[in-house]
């Protein structure tokens, strides 16, 4: 198609072209031929370009078919969340990669129980965390939930429960430097716990255990605060059934501040249990009375002395007071002949620390009394206090006013 157009004015940017019938029109002066001035008369050709058209349709429609593909197809997938590790107190947490597709990150959050518990730093790399401080054998619901620019996904909830105190199914032991046969050992007792021992330090590692704290296993330890114990421990914590604490049981802890288990302290807890009847024993006595002191010179013995005279005597220690001198009645000297308490009243009571316990309930007394019936010491115990006096004379029938002052007592 020819058009024919009369330049009318010529700008530097616009050319005013007059048609036929005096319509205007703007036309770029760029692209007119050169020379060109007012009254001038150009022929302009106007024709479509089929090729050009469909060219470009062409390109439009792949262009909306990966727009398509990539951001309508493939969506961000919901976290996936499960359980790596559970002890007494704190579980650990891991999760699979974060599926964005083509959306971008705002925030990856921890829910327990239905309420927020933080926000996971660095969620395109971290793929673990771990929660402490929980209550023992307790049951808590946990989830995840991802925001991105393409909408909010939720992971399913995992439902988890911290061990009891006597499940040890959950140490797990990163071994630092040991000898390999201590090394060997370690690992049979924690088969045997139901624990698990591991190479590297992660973030489910619940011990340290070495002999010696040097390496980076042990400074990777220190930095993340797991407790570093010596190979003792494991095997408390095997004697007991229960986990042990680790106060006692750290490189530079004392030895001898650690308790024995009930398998390898067995017959030191029976020995404290008799020592402590025996104690028990003895606190409802006179705390006046001491341990009978053996003489080995009886000549040196001072003469018996009267009694401080108006006690009481007590019925308790009479009780096991005759229960060792029903043992030696038949080698004990009578008493002597009673006393009248006015001719001895100003004389004061003498114990020169031999009033004893003379019946207790520990046996390993009576034996060493009777193999040391050859020295007596006199006793001068006073109407108020435990002694043989009362029950020799009731048993015998001697005294029959019915009121002893001393007597002399074998030990």
């Amino acid at each position: 198609m020819l058009v024919s157009l009369t330049v009318g004015k010529v700008d530097a940017g616009v050319a005013v072209l007059l048609t036929e019938d005096n319509r205007l029109i703007e036309f770029p002066s760029v692209l007119l031929p050169n020379g060109i001035s007012s009254g001038s008369i150009v022929d302009i050709t106007v024709a479509r370009n089929h090729a050009a058209e469909t060219a470009n349709a062409s390109a439009f429609q792949s262009l909306q078919k990966r727009i398509l593909n990539t951001y309508g197809v493939k969506t961000p997938s919901p976290p996936i969340l499960r359980l790596r590790n559970a002890t007494q107190t704190s579980l650990v947490l891991e999760w699979d990669p974060i599926d964005l597709a083509t959306a971008s990150l705002k925030s990856l959050s921890l829910y327990r129980n239905g309420s927020k518990a933080g926000s996971i730093p660095r969620p395109l790399e971290t793929r673990s965390t771990k929660i402490s401080g929980l209550a023992v054998h307790h049951e808590y619901t946990f989830h995840l939930v991802l925001r991105t620019t393409a909408g909010t996904y939720q992971s399913e909830k995992l439902t988890c429960r911290t061990h009891k105190m006597t499940d040890l199914s959950g140490i797990t032991v990163t071994a630092g430097v040991l000898d390999p046969q201590r090394k060997e050992a370690l690992g049979h007792a924690l088969e045997r716990i139901g624990g698990k021992m591991i190479d590297s330090v992660r973030i489910d590692t619940t011990h340290f255990v070495c002999a010696e704290g040097r390496g980076s296993l042990w400074e990777k330890a220190v930095e993340m605060n797991i407790p570093v114990v010596v190979p003792e421990w494991v095997d408390a914590c095997e004697s007991e059934g229960t986990i042990v604490g680790v106060r006692d049981y750290y490189l530079n802890a004392d030895p001898k501040a650690r308790k024995l288990g009930t398998l390898h302290g067995s017959s030191h807890q029976r020995t404290t249990s008799t020592m402590s009847t025996s104690s028990t024993v003895n606190q409802g006595r006179p705390s006046s009375l001491q341990p009978p002191i053996r003489e080995e010179d009886p000549a040196a013995v001072e003469p018996p002395l009267t009694p401080f005279p108006g006690g009481e005597m007590s019925i308790q220690p009479q009780a096991q007071t005759q229960e060792v001198r029903s043992e030696d009645e038949e080698e004990t000297p009578p008493p002597p002949p009673p006393k009248d308490e006015s001719d001895d009243a100003d004389e004061p009571p003498q114990t020169n620390g031999d009033t004893g316990d003379l019946g207790g309930p520990d046996e390993k007394v009576q034996e060493e009394e009777e193999t040391s019936e050859e020295s007596t010491l006199p006793q001068h115990l006073p109407e108020g206090d435990s002694g043989p006096t009362s029950n020799d004379e009731s048993s015998k029938g001697k005294g029959k006013d019915g009121e002893g002052d001393f007597n002399e007592v074998p030990l």
